[in-house]
C-alpha cells in the first residue's frame, strides 16, 4: 500500500495522549497529520509532571538541609535558595526531554506530518487548521483523534479575573520566591506546590473549600494536613474567598476566616478541558462541562472520532492519557482494545506521599461489598522506623468472606513506589492471605503492604523482624 493510500488519521494535540495515538497508529500503517497550536509536548513535560517534580525534589533537599530526623548527630544548615538558578536548571531539563521525547521523534518520523495551528471541525471527516504562520489549511481524514488536554480553571471569585494571580503553569515558572503565598485549593496540584514553596522559604497558607483531599479517605487528608502543620504550613479548612483584590504589590482576600494578604496568590482548584475551539457541537459531539465522553474503546459518540487524556471524562493522569491514546490508535486501525481502569494507581508527590489504587472503604461499601479493612501505622514498618519517619499509614480494603483485595491507600515516604505492588496484586485478584504469605524484601517500605495484610489474621506487634 502506498503511503498516500494509507488510512489517514488527524491527531489534534501533541501531549501524552496525542503522541501515543500518533506513534501507535503510524506503527500500524496509518498516515498521520498531527496538529498542535502551541508548544509541542503538552502539559506533562512542559508545565506539569516534569517541572513540578524537579521543583519538589529541590524543595525536599532544601528541607532536609534545614531539618531532618538525624539532626542530633548531623549538623543542619538552612540552604541559600537561588530560585533563578533552580528555574534555569529545571527548564533546561524540560527542554531536553521535550526535544528527546517529542520534537525529535516528530521531526524524524516519515509517516507523521506536523501542522502548527488551531484545528476546527467542519464535519465528521474534515478539519480546517488556522496556521500559526498565517492562512488556513483544509484536511480530510478517515479517522480523527482528540488529545488537546486541559488547562487550569478559574473559580468564580469576585475580582479574581482582574488580578495577576498564579496558576500551576506560571507558579512553576516564577524566578523569585514570594515571602507569603496563599493557595486556593486543597487537592493534588495545590498541595504539591504549596509544600514545595514552603520548603523553599515562602510562608504558605492553604485554603480548603471543605477539607484536605476531600475526594479521598478522610484519614488520608488528615495525615497530609498534620504533616503540613508540622512544617509550618497554615491550612484553613471550610474556607472560601469571597473577594480578591491586588494593589500592585499585595493580594488581599476576603474570606469567611478573615482578611488574608500575600505577595502571591496561587489558584489550583481544578482543570478545564481544551475543547471549546474545536467546534464539536457542529458534528453532534456534546461535551460535559467541556469534557468529551468516551467509551471503553476511547470512541466518542461520533463514529470514527476518538479521544483520550485530560480533554475527556477519564481520570487526569498522563499514564492514563498515554494508554488511552495507544488503545485508541489500535481501534482506529482495525483492532480491538479496551482501557481497563479497575486497577489504576494514583500518586500525590507531597511528603509524605499519598498513593492509592482500587476502592476505598466507602466506595467498596457503596458498591455492595461486605468489607473488612485494616490500617497499619508506619511505626509498625521497619523501614519507616530506621528512617525515623513514621508519620503515615497503609490501609488495605478487602472483601470480608473471600479476603480478596479491593483497594489500598497509603500515606508514606515512598507510597508512590509501594503502590505498584498493590496494583499487580489487585490485577491478579490476590487475597490478603496471598499477600501476607509472599516474600517481601526486608527494610523496604513495600514490606508494609505485607505487614498490613498480615494484620487480618495476626498481631504484627508480636512478630519478630522478617517473620511471616
Amino acid at each position: 500500500m502506498s503511503n498516500e493510500k494509507a488510512l489517514h488519521i488527524a491527531v489534534i494535540g501533541s501531549g501524552g495522549a496525542a503522541m501515543a495515538a500518533a506513534l501507535k497508529a503510524a506503527e500500524r500503517g496509518a498516515r498521520i497529520t498531527l496538529i498542535e497550536r502551541g508548544t509541542v509536548g503538552g502539559t506533562c513535560v512542559n508545565t506539569g509532571c516534569v517541572p513540578s517534580k524537579i521543583m519538589i525534589c529541590a524543595a525536599h533537599i532544601a528541607h532536609l538541609r534545614r531539618e531532618s530526623p538525624f539532626d542530633e548527630g548531623l549538623s543542619a544548615q538552612a540552604a541559600v535558595v537561588d530560585r533563578a538558578k533552580l528555574l534555569q536548571q529545571q527548564q533546561a531539563r524540560v527542554e531536553e526531554l521535550r526535544d528527546a521525547k517529542y520534537e525529535r521523534i516528530l521531526r524524524d518520523h516519515t509517516a507523521i506530518t506536523v501542522l502548527n495551528g488551531e484545528a476546527r471541525f467542519v464535519d465528521a471527516q474534515h478539519l480546517t487548521v488556522k496556521l500559526n504562520k498565517g492562512g488556513e489549511q483544509s484536511i480530510r481524514f478517515d479517522r480523527a483523534f482528540i488529545g488537546t488536554g486541559a488547562r487550569p480553571a478559574e473559580p468564580p471569585v469576585p475580582g479574581l479575573t482582574d488580578t495577576p494571580y498564579l496558576t500551576s503553569n506560571s507558579a512553576l515558572a516564577l524566578d523569585t520566591l514570594p515571602e507569603r503565598l496563599i493557595v486556593i485549593g486543597a487537592s493534588v496540584v495545590a498541595l504539591e506546590l504549596a509544600q514545595a514553596f514552603a520548603r523553599l522559604g515562602s510562608r504558605v497558607t492553604v485554603l480548603a473549600r471543605s477539607r484536605v483531599l476531600s475526594q479521598d479517605d478522610p484519614a488520608v487528608g488528615d495525615a497530609v494536613e498534620a504533616a503540613f502543620r508540622r512544617e509550618g504550613i497554615e491550612v484553613l479548612k471550610q474556607t472560601q474567598a469571597s473577594k480578591v483584590t491586588h494593589d500592585g504589590q499585595l493580594f488581599t482576600l476576603q474570606t469567611n476566616a478573615g482578611t488574608l494578604q500575600a505577595e502571591q496568590l496561587l489558584v489550583a482548584s481544578g482543570r478545564i478541558p481544551n475543547t471549546e475551539a474545536l467546534n464539536l457541537a457542529s458534528i453532534g459531539l456534546e461535551t460535559m462541562r467541556g469534557a468529551i465522553p468516551v467509551d471503553e474503546h476511547q470512541q466518542t459518540t461520533v463514529p470514527g472520532l476518538y479521544a483520550a487524556g485530560d480533554c475527556t471524562d477519564q481520570p487526569q493522569f498522563v499514564y492514563v492519557a498515554a494508554a488511552g491514546g495507544s488503545w485508541a490508535a489500535v481501534n482506529m486501525t482495525g483492532g480491538e482494545a479496551t482501557l481497563d481502569l479497575s486497577a489504576m494507581p494514583a500518586v500525590i508527590f507531597t511528603d509524605p506521599q499519598v498513593a492509592r489504587v482500587g476502592l476505598t472503604e466507602a466506595e467498596a461499601s457503596e458498591q455492595g461489598f461486605s468489607v473488612d479493612t485494616r490500617v497499619l501505622d508506619l511505626e509498625n514498618v521497619p523501614r519507616a522506623l530506621v528512617n525515623f519517619d513514621t508519620g503515615g499509614f497503609i490501609k488495605v480494603v478487602a472483601e470480608r468472606d473471600s479476603g480478596r483485595l479491593l483497594g489500598v491507600q497509603a500515606v508514606a515516604g515512598e507510597a508512590g513506589e509501594l503502590i505498584q505492588t498493590a496494583v499487580m496484586a489487585l490485577r491478579a485478584r490476590m487475597t490478603v492471605h496471598d499477600i501476607a504469605n509472599e516474600l517481601f524484601p526486608y527494610l523496604t517500605m513495600v514490606e508494609g503492604l505485607k505487614l498490613c495484610a498480615q494484620t487480618f489474621t495476626k498481631d504484627v506487634k508480636r512478630l519478630s523482624c522478617c517473620a511471616g
